[in-house]
């Protein structure tokens, strides 16, 4: 569908940059913060791009004079309602229009359409995709029908074949951005973010496989679902058409609760690629389910699980119910589930906070730790700094920890990042993992890493907590007389000073010197 108005966005930067200036549009339109602008963006992105995609496919379709089936027909598809000389488009918004035909359109007749395709008899994967993205669109936020044009408009502009090097949409990228902007601090939306180096560091520690099944309980924005894609689709890319297509459709699954999230990790997911994501909506921890067809053949069990629990939330006894070990705490219970849900020889990495590690005072938690190290070989806590998740709004101490499911613990080894110092302005980045992957394949010591027997955890009644035995102390090696004596230096330079201070507050200036 390309435009006559193409801006021809080839690059990172200026496709970022020309998504920056519509979500500007959106700020002045009744979307103050990113929470508002990033869900209204994310149906308007999908439905462009999605018409792209499947005006490609008929194209490829009718070449090799195959049937193709599109997930929307005119008047809903993105070239008939948006695009500049789209015959719906043109009918509500050109000569003989009225002012209001093309919002009551989009109120009215468009999106309760879209909603409503997971309803129809033989309903198609990507139809209830489809469906469920617009699953909490119940109307456009945008103020007024002329905005609304503009960042039509704008977005229409968008170049289909500006492409990375992974055969991505670049959007995908840009995307990933705006999720940021929703996890940034003050947003209330760091609860759905994970830093994407320290995704992309996890991922490359579990080592994820062709033909191997992904999940993640509580998937947020689908960062971790996403990212894990474009790691194996390299892999994908080597092996040929059927195992690209199998990463697209039955490698990828998750779920999560939260209205607005959901539907953006469905978009976020078609965006990098993945074109039937397996997502359940509802209650991870209590098993009650909002919408369950895209979760439909999915496996009771899976190979790798890549995740971020909630750190602080508390849960009540119906979330409790289906666990072994009692509490409120949502995380643990979360880990108990991920435990649950892998397959033997399964893999994990999962993001826990300090407490986790540390807590011995309730049964529950260690109750989980034994469970651990009993039916999982633990083979690698990394201890991260504090400052790591500052741009997501939390400023918990956080570690990440791997196991695989089958056969008990013998030793964790320990890395420890916790000495580095992370600021809004110099933030954690992917290098800062260089040392320890180096070390990983044979987990070496070093000033940063070291080994506990799994006899020794237990005899500290499942106290995990990293504590590093080679990190290097600061000694003060100072004698008392000399702290005493820079003590009096100090102590003289500072009472000159006041006495200093107090002369010029009691000195009167001169006449000469106050002036006429």
């Amino acid at each position: 569908m390309p435009s006559t108005n193409g801006i021809g966005t080839n690059g990172q930067q200026s496709v970022n940059s020309y998504i920056k200036s519509i979500c500007d549009i959106m700020r002045r339109s009744n979307c103050a913060g990113a929470l508002q602008y990033v869900p209204e963006l994310t149906w308007m992105l999908f439905i462009r791009i999605l018409d792209d995609r499947e005006e490609q496919e008929a194209a490829r379709a009718a070449a090799v004079c195959a049937n193709f089936t599109p997930s929307l027909t005119s008047p809903y598809r993105w070239r008939d309602w948006a695009a500049r000389m789209g015959t719906k488009r043109l009918r509500l918004s050109g000569d003989g229009s009225s002012l209001g035909d093309f919002m009551s359109f989009v109120n009215d007749d468009l999106l309760p359409n879209l909603r409503g395709l997971k309803d129809r008899p033989n309903a198609t994967a990507r139809q209830k995709v489809v469906s469920q993205v617009f699953s909490s669109v119940a109307r456009t936020r945008i103020d007024t029908e002329h905005n609304l044009l503009d960042i039509i408009d704008r977005l229409d502009d968008l170049r289909p074949e500006s492409v990375d090097n992974t055969h991505v949409f670049t959007l995908s990228q840009v995307y990933e951005g705006l999720l940021l902007n929703m996890g940034e601090k003050n947003n209330d939306g760091g609860q759905f973010f994970t830093p994407r180096e320290i995704i992309r560091a996890m991922i490359r520690a579990v080592d994820p496989q062709i033909g191997k099944t992904v999940y993640d309980p509580c998937c947020g924005t689908g960062g971790f679902l996403a990212q894990a894609y474009e790691y194996m689709r390299p892999q994908a890319d080597q092996q040929g058409p059927d195992s690209i297509q199998a990463l697209g459709d039955r490698t990828f699954y998750g779920r999560e609760k939260d209205d607005l999230a959901y539907p953006i990790a469905l978009a976020n997911l078609v965006l990098h690629g993945i074109d039937e994501p397996h997502i359940w909506h509802g209650n991870t921890l209590s098993d009650q389910e909002v919408y369950g067809g895209l979760f439909e053949g999915a496996p009771q069990l899976f190979d790798y699980v890549l995740t971020n629990p909630p750190f602080g939330g508390k849960e009540g006894k119906e979330a409790q119910t289906r666990f072994a070990y009692k509490t409120r705490s949502t995380q643990v219970l979360f880990i108990q589930d991920v435990m649950n849900r892998l397959r033997d020889g399964g893999r994990c990495g999962i993001v826990v906070d300090e407490g986790f590690l540390f807590r011995t005072n309730e049964t529950a938690f260690v109750q989980t730790k034994r469970k651990l190290l009993d039916e999982m070989d633990v083979w690698c806590i990394i201890s991260l700094p504090a400052g790591v998740f500052m741009n997501a709004g939390a400023s918990s101490k956080t570690n990440l920890m791997f196991f695989t499911k089958g056969t008990p613990t013998r030793a964790i080894w320990y890395y420890d990042l916790s000495d580095i110092k992370v600021t809004k302005r110099q933030p954690f980045t992917l290098d800062r993992f260089g040392d320890f992957f180096r070390l990983l394949p044979g987990r070496e010591d070093s000033d940063r890493s070291w080994s506990v027997q799994a006899d020794d955890l237990k005899a500290k009644n499942y106290d995990l907590k990293a504590v590093n035995p080679n990190a290097k102390v600061e000694e003060d090696t100072r004698t008392p007389e000399e702290l005493l004596d820079i003590i009096e230096t100090k102590g003289r330079e500072i009472a000159a000073a006041v006495a200093t201070l107090r002369i010029l507050s009691t000195t009167k200036p001169t006449d000469s010197e106050v002036g006429p």
